[in-house]
């Protein structure tokens, strides 16, 4: 292999690995305390539309035990009960995959409208999850909080992932 090839390879395994390098760096950075107003709601919104849009447009590039792995940290940085957000993301991105083919072709209100609906499926299954664990019905507040800010995140968040997806995490442009 000449210097070349080894380049283009590593090019490629960058580009490969920066949806979960994004993800993970943006996870860390919002666990930093005092960035911003509502930073655990944001963190947990941020990875719900990133787990998204990936597992919609580039699968290859984030796959489950590396999306479980983010769960688990989303869990440590936000004192979740270990192991819930794993779950809620792989579920996510197991209901994407199951209407991908459809999604993938339909324009953004209605991949929007898919994302408000993949939301708030994954706030009620959260919701659910920390009331079972707590044996108590929990003040519903702070997730449908999280929920909108979600919804209201993911078309600044599209902007910038679309470039990352058409520029810098195109591996068969190395």
């Amino acid at each position: 292999m000449d210097g070349v090839e080894l380049w283009r390879g590593l090019d490629r395994a960058a580009r490969h690995a920066l949806p979960a390098t994004s993800i993970l760096i943006m996870v860390v950075v919002l666990g930093i305390p005092g960035l911003l107003p509502w930073q655990p709601a944001c963190r947990a919104g941020f990875v719900v539309a990133s787990v998204f849009f990936w597992t919609l447009y580039r699968p290859a590039s984030l796959p489950a035990p590396v999306v479980a792995l983010l769960g688990v940290l989303l869990d440590l940085l936000g004192a979740s009960p270990l192991g819930m957000w794993a779950a809620l993301l792989l579920i996510e991105q197991a209901g994407i995959a199951a209407v991908r083919r459809s999604l993938v072709a339909q324009g953004f209100p209605l991949v929007w409208l898919a994302f408000a609906g993949v939301v708030l499926a994954v706030a009620a299954a959260e919701y659910a999850t920390r009331s079972l664990l707590d044996l108590a019905i929990l003040p519903p507040g702070p997730i449908i909080t999280q929920a909108i800010i979600a919804i209201l995140l993911y078309p600044l968040l599209a902007v910038v992932l679309i470039r990352a997806h058409r520029g810098a995490a195109a591996p068969e442009q190395a």
